[in-house]
């Protein structure tokens, strides 16, 4: 797909400010469409949109299909009928700069539990109808999801892999009998994920009347306690205890002298090429329902990916193996037309792999990311710099993973970055992130992405995550009520205009 030149704001909606202690998919999230619009914005980037596990992070989840409850709007839920105002009386007061995750799961499910059982009392029939349609539709993936939660609640939220053998290894008559146990669990999970794709979807069609395209994200792998793979476990390299025999991981480098060991099973790609990566096309084609662009995270591992035997303790007796490249690509175009894809394609490669995302990347037309942070360690051929770019490619000020440019600038940065930086743009640094703002608006890439973070020029304490580390507060930032000024947005809608990205333009 050919991609014109445009810009846009990278902002989770777990960010989102709000009464209910985490950004969610109502009033403030169409405030911040609007925001967008008025800027002159085309894009809204997000992270995945599935339900969190382990340290809360969006990238650890719970399925690579299902939505994340926490994310749906009490509020529309009284708008639906399925909750009252006077539900919200004795809710405690949140805090309005962070999430904190654990007192907002445990009020927020009881808000959900009581809007489930107030629908599943009296529900109007349009809403039934609307909500048997939706299971029906989903049933491929929310079937399996929906038992995998209820049985999951049942044990405590311990791992699947730790339930009774019969249940693990999905014995039929155990699963039938979990079934008629745990109905009513079941339907409640189904109610939760009904009620958040009619609020996401509704947003999204919101943003896409308006002139804004939803750009999503997938995470190349899949947690090891997910639905996913207690539904499918033949499609990973497990032995027959159902233990994995090789996981996820990067090699040692610069960084990290033992790399990085991720733990997530790995697919047997032959396996599913023999049935046409059916699970995975279903995974694009739901995607690509709830965005408009998706970013596939860690692309290189299509090329190429790093594998671990199960046993080690760190990622450093690994090898490269093969992914399925050309073939698996060739497949989604076939099945879903010239889609929008981005590829994320930063990190450390040797020259054979350098070429080979290079070279894939190039035949389906993919553009890569250029991370403005990572421009200013070397000299005047860095491929992060502006004016070594060719107009394939996504310029961002940070992305999730990176600190605030201000936090970046006054901390986690070098002297001599700070010094190339000044130098580079002319400037004392005194307004970095505007800086780095207008650079990558100026630039020739297509596409120009900044973060709500930068936009405020805010500090380190505004990083969304730093990788490598879990709990808080990565994932807990969020963003005050108001901040987003007109000024800003004025001071935004300029820059678009001036540099060529406003809808309308091209």
């Amino acid at each position: 797909m050919r991609f014109p030149r445009r810009s846009g704001i990278l902002l989770h909606p777990t960010s989102l400010p709000g009464r209910f202690g985490i950004g969610d998919l109502g009033d403030e999230a169409y405030q911040f469409v609007d925001f967008l619009a008025t800027a002159g914005q085309s894009y809204w980037q997000i992270l995945p949109l599935s339900p969190t596990g382990y340290g809360d992070s969006p990238y650890q989840t719970l399925s690579a299909f299902a939505g994340n409850p926490m994310l749906i709007s009490p509020r529309r839920l009284v708008a639906a009928g399925h909750l009252q105002a006077a539900d919200f009386d004795g809710l405690p007061f949140f805090p309005d700069d962070r999430v904190d995750f654990g007192a907002v799961i445990h009020h927020k499910t009881r808000l959900l539990n009581r809007a489930a059982e107030n629908f599943q009392a009296g529900a109007a029939l349009e809403q039934q109808a609307s909500y048997l349609r939706f299971c029906e539709e989903q049933a491929f993936w929310l079937d399996d999801f929906a038992l995998f939660m209820a049985l999951k609640e049942a044990h405590a939220l311990q791992p699947w892999y730790s339930w009774e053998s019969e249940l693990a290894t999905r014995q039929p008559d155990a699963l039938a009998a979990a079934r008629r146990s745990l109905a009513k669990a079941i339907e409640r999970q189904k109610y939760f994920q009904w009620q958040f794709f009619e609020q996401w979807l509704a947003l999204k069609g919101y943003a896409n009347e308006r002139g804004i395209r939803i750009i999503g994200d997938i995470p190349i792998f899949v947690s090891m306690d997910s639905a996913d793979v207690w539904a499918n476990p033949h499609l990973f390299h497990f032995d027959d205890a159902l233990r994995p025999t090789v996981v996820s991981g990067v090699p040692p480098d610069y960084f990290s002298a033992t790399g990085q060991l991720w733990g997530h099973p790995l697919y047997r790609w032959d396996v599913m090429a023999e049935n046409g990566y059916a699970w995975w096309l279903r995974r694009f084609q739901w995607v690509f329902a709830q965005a408009d662009v998706a970013r596939i995270d860690h692309f290189r591992g299509f090329y190429n990916y790093w594998e671990v035997p199960a046993d080690q303790d760190t990622a450093v007796h690994g090898r490269w193996v093969y992914g399925p490249g050309a073939d698996f690509f060739r497949t989604v175009t076939a099945a879903l037309g010239d889609v929008a894809i981005i590829a994320e394609d930063l990190g450390d490669f040797d020259p054979e792999s350098r070429a080979g995302v290079d070279a894939l990347q190039a035949d389906f037309g993919y553009p890569g990311m250029k991370v403005l942070q990572f421009a200013f360690s070397s000299g005047a051929h860095d491929p992060f710099l502006p004016h070594n770019y060719s107009s394939d490619c996504i310029a961002y000020t940070g992305t999730h993973d990176n600190d605030t440019v201000v936090g970046w600038y006054q901390v986690t940065s070098t002297e001599a970055e700070r010094d190339h930086v000044r130098r580079y743009l002319g400037r004392d640094g005194s307004d970095i992130a505007w800086d780095l703002i207008r650079l990558a608006w100026a630039s020739v890439a297509h596409t120009a992405i900044t973060t709500a973070q930068d936009l405020l020029s805010l500090g380190h304490e505004a990083r969304m995550n730093t990788p490598g580390t879990v709990g808080p507060p990565n994932w807990c930032w969020r963003l005050r009520s108001g901040a987003l000024s007109a000024a800003i947005s004025d001071r935004l809608l300029e820059l678009t205009r001036i540099y060529g990205r406003e809808r309308g333009e091209h």
